[in-house]
């Protein structure tokens, strides 16, 4: 019987292992081989990853042996520092929010000193549109109680002649 594949072919293509040229694997690594920026980079990442790996230890072990030996301390003068933390707290918002309010006071102390000198201040357009429609409004209403309290005076005339 014959060989269907490779008649006629020596012994090397019978072994079922094809042959490899040594050029061309040299030049198939070297084609994909890293450049010496990359290896670099990688290099420096080792490095960085290496030393940020060092010195999360080194943090998560120094909180362990400080909890170890200032947890007791601090279980044991809580009642002290507990309403010390508490009443920091209150002093320390109340100062962020009088001076949150001050510098919103500030802020509308300046725009409406802008706006009563004429200067046309970011917004004044609207106060103006608002202003207006408040006038308008209040002549309608004026003008409305005037009609309806001259219909309500007419009728008590007419529901009590005398009074």
């Amino acid at each position: 019987m014959t060989d269907r594949h490779g008649e006629g072919a020596g012994p090397a293509a019978r072994s079922g292992s094809p042959q490899i040229d040594p050029s061309t694997l040299l030049r198939r690594v070297q084609a994909h081989a890293p450049t010496s920026t990359q290896i670099v980079g990688l290099l420096t990442l080792l490095v960085a990853g290496a030393v940020l790996l060092l010195l999360a230890g080194l943090t998560i072990t120094g909180a362990v042996v400080a909890l170890v030996f200032l947890g007791p301390l601090a279980l044991l003068t809580s009642p002290i520092w507990v309403p010390f933390a508490l009443a920091l707290f209150v002093v320390g918002f109340a100062a962020l929010s009088a001076a949150g309010f001050a510098v919103a006071a500030l802020a509308a102390a300046t725009w409406a000193y802008r706006y009563l000198t004429g200067r046309h201040p970011v917004g004044a357009d609207q106060v103006d549109r608002a202003r207006s429609r408040i006038a308008d409004t209040a002549s309608h209403v004026k003008d409305y109680a005037r009609e309806y309290g001259g219909y309500l005076n007419n009728r008590v005339k007419d529901a009590a002649p005398g009074a």
